[in-house]
């Protein structure tokens, strides 16, 4: 039997804190899908296109990590999927209060599928998407923060925002 785990998010953009539990769970797990949300907070800095091809650049080398796209409850996606465990990621205590409500929440939809949290390594553990958004609307230097190949993006990204400040 195959051990599936989906490790879902919007990932807007992928940080060095998810590229660690992605890694330390592709080498938990037989087949680890990161899921990214279609639907994302309304001040995404990416589409789900752009979203969804930083993440295929960054696992390229990691066999057992599939990348897709969701657009329906969690639980419904991992049904779909076959997969047996869902991987969150809690950076601080603050996250665990809402991790833990769609965890029980998930829990009653579907018995079946579990939920497993992880904390990133402690160098990363106060970085999240929002604060890197954060960096790069406002033109600073947001490397330190996310995988190379999510660098390029970012770059481009800052380049489309510095011109239409200038506009």
């Amino acid at each position: 039997m195959t051990n599936i785990a989906i490790y879902p998010g919007t990932f807007d953009p992928l940080t060095l804190g998810h590229l660690d539990l992605i890694e330390r769970s592709a080498e938990i797990f037989d087949q680890l899908i990161l899921g990214i949300a279609a639907d994302s907070p309304k001040d995404a800095m990416f589409s789900l296109e752009e979203r969804m091809q930083m993440a295929h650049d960054v696992v390229a080398d990691m066999g057992n990590v599939r990348i897709e796209s969701f657009s329906c409850l969690l639980v419904q996606f991992a049904q779909a999927k076959k997969a047996s465990l869902l991987v969150r990621g809690l950076r601080a205590y603050s996250d665990f209060e809402y991790e833990f409500q769609l965890a029980l929440t998930n829990r009653k939809m579907a018995p079946e599928i579990e939920t497993l949290f992880m904390m990133p390594k402690e160098i990363h553990s106060y970085v999240s998407s929002s604060t890197v958004r954060q960096i790069v609307r406002f033109g600073g230097d947001a490397s330190q923060f996310v995988p190379e190949p999510v660098q390029a993006f970012l770059e481009r990204k800052a380049q489309e925002l510095g011109s239409a400040r200038k506009d």
